[in-house]
């Protein structure tokens, strides 16, 4: 995964200059691959939809999910810099994003209507 994510030179990735540190590196950079924002922003999407349809009462879904992406990303990017080896994002970026949703939908007392959810099609509305 990594030789990919180093040799690849392609408009799929983001680089980002690693913090300084005693010990060299081999790549320079943390890397964060371009699936790695495009997946969890459709989720992400997803939830500002939630939010439309099933109006919950005490937290969004849209800033829960925008909040948990923040987070797995940021356990993502700790977690380069505590085993100096380049992670997987969406290790860290799914259980967060599904978590942290899972958690609103029990706080606004919604489970069962988040995990039912499905869009109305366009020809029903």
């Amino acid at each position: 995964m990594m030789t990919v994510a180093t040799k690849v030179e392609a408009p799929v990735k983001f680089l980002f200059t690693a913090p300084p540190s005693d010990t060299p590196r081999d790549y320079p950079f943390s890397v964060l691959g371009l699936g790695d924002i495009v997946i969890p922003g459709l989720f992400v999407r997803l939830m500002s939809k939630v939010d439309q349809v099933l109006q919950p009462k005490n937290l969004s879904y849209f800033n829960v999910a925008t909040g948990a992406y923040a987070a797995g990303l940021s356990a993502c990017f700790v977690a380069n810099e505590v085993f100096h080896n380049g992670q997987p994002a969406l290790l860290y970026l799914d259980p967060s994003l599904v978590g942290g949703t899972l958690a609103c939908a029990a706080v606004n007392n919604q489970v069962s209507d988040l995990w039912d959810f499905s869009e109305a099609d366009e020809d029903e509305e």
